[in-house]
């Protein structure tokens, strides 16, 4: 592990935040003698951003926290591209009411990570379409483009392994890497920005944005990139067989959310300490010492303290004591994911299988179906195992139905 003087890349190294630097011993001395502005880009493709996206957050966390100026910028002009990046096929192209409609919702995320204001380290969120939407072609082409070589931008992997593949890459597509350089350049020139951060996946074009900026400004530019995780089964980090694990509460009730990190794998638990929480590293070293069933008291510490950080502290003891109620008192907790069910529907009789998928507890009658038959569903805690089961009125218990996939997925069923 390399060794850094200034506090940023000490806590990034020591907690497995770096994957590459562009120049460790220039970057660290940057950080040790002034204010640094740094930056990562979110591109709004959905109206939440999910868990794949929280280290970047963390990072921007860490560069305010060791007195440095953070920058969240808003993808809202190259949005409407989409990034290529390792993608098999081109993103659907979004309308500007789409981009604007999830610009909105990812914002969101950052509310309870950083503080922004105008102060020196205060955080900044801006949208490329500031500049981006207002790019003349024939000026840009003459300034920017003739920076770049098409040879150099063929051999980056996130190109060569759409071409590799024989599959469609468009000029649009391609346009991509050289917008996001600019985006860098705008950011040194408007904010002073001197790092851009990102996934080890945007190594190719954070770089691309350090050469622009040298050409066109002269500026001393650097690169951090984070590791790409996967859990320790290789599943990737933020989804799940019952979907995204979303930010937004509104798309994922804390609850869940906090069930995905109580079900953290054992040998994942250590890593999402350092990455995800701000516990000490000495207090993460000796919960790292806990082994069988106390490690899953860890667990429910790195549940607590995740969504604390994203949906607040009283989220989280309401989570924790939802999950307690459940698990180990057998209690029917109101606070638990809840549907709606008509209650004419109700009255009629409801089939188990179609209740399943609206739930959430299933993506189609089939899986639902295989669920029942394994045994692996519950109606108000008691098994059920025939697929035809209809459900109505005479299963409420105090105004509800309680419906469970294994021991960990609860959902209420209320009439309306």
């Amino acid at each position: 592990m390399t060794s850094f003087k200034s506090d940023f890349l000490s806590i990034l190294s020591e907690r497995g935040f770096i994957h590459q630097l562009s120049d460790d011993t220039g970057l660290d001395e940057l950080f040790s003698k002034e204010t640094v502005t740094g930056y990562i880009g979110f591109d709004p493709t959905a109206k939440s951003l999910h868990v794949g996206s929280l280290m970047q957050i963390m990072l921007l966390y860490w560069m305010q926290q060791t007195g440095h100026r953070p920058i969240a910028l808003m993808g809202g002009g190259t949005g409407m591209i989409g990034d290529p990046s390792f993608k098999d096929e081109a993103r659907k192209l979004q309308t500007q009411d789409t981009i604007a409609e999830n610009l909105a919702g990812i914002r969101q995320a950052f509310e309870n990570y950083l503080s922004f204001g105008d102060g020196p380290t205060d955080a900044v969120m801006i949208d490329n379409a500031e500049w981006l939407l207002d790019i003349k072609y024939v000026p840009f082409l003459r300034d920017v483009g003739r920076h770049f070589s098409v040879n150099r931008m063929l051999s980056f992997d996130s190109v060569k392994l759409r071409l590799d593949r024989e599959q469609s890459l468009s000029f649009l597509e391609f346009n991509y890497m050289i917008l996001q350089a600019y985006d860098y350049v705008e950011l040194y020139k408007r904010l002073g920005c001197r790092l851009q951060m990102g996934g080890s996946d945007q190594w190719g074009n954070i770089i691309n944005g350090i050469e622009l900026g040298r050409r066109m400004e002269g500026a001393e530019l650097f690169a951090l990139t984070s590791p790409l995780l996967t859990t320790a089964s290789g599943a990737k980090m933020g989804k799940t067989a019952s979907g995204a694990i979303w930010l937004n509460a509104d798309m994922l009730s804390p609850y869940d959310f906090w069930q995905y990190w109580r079900n953290t794998e054992d040998a994942d638990v250590v890593r999402f300490l350092k990455l995800y929480t701000t516990l000490p590293l000495d207090e993460i070293t000796r919960l790292s010492a806990l082994a069988g069933s106390e490690i899953n008291e860890t667990k429910k510490i790195l549940a607590n303290e995740v969504t604390a950080m994203l949906h607040g502290r009283a989220a989280a003891e309401e989570a924790a004591e939802t999950a307690r109620k459940t698990f180990e008192e057998g209690a029917l907790a109101d606070n638990l994911p809840s549907i709606a069910v008509a209650r004419s529907e109700l009255a009629s009789g409801v089939g188990l299988l179609s209740l399943l998928v609206s739930a959430g507890l299933a993506g189609s009658n089939g899986e639902a179906r295989r669920h029942v038959q394994g045994g692996a569903v519950r109606l108000n805690d008691q098994p059920v195992s025939d697929p035809r089961l209809s459900v109505d009125e005479s299963d409420l218990v105090d105004g509800v139905v309680k419906l469970s996939l294994g021991r960990k997925k609860h959902v209420l069923v209320r009439p309306e």
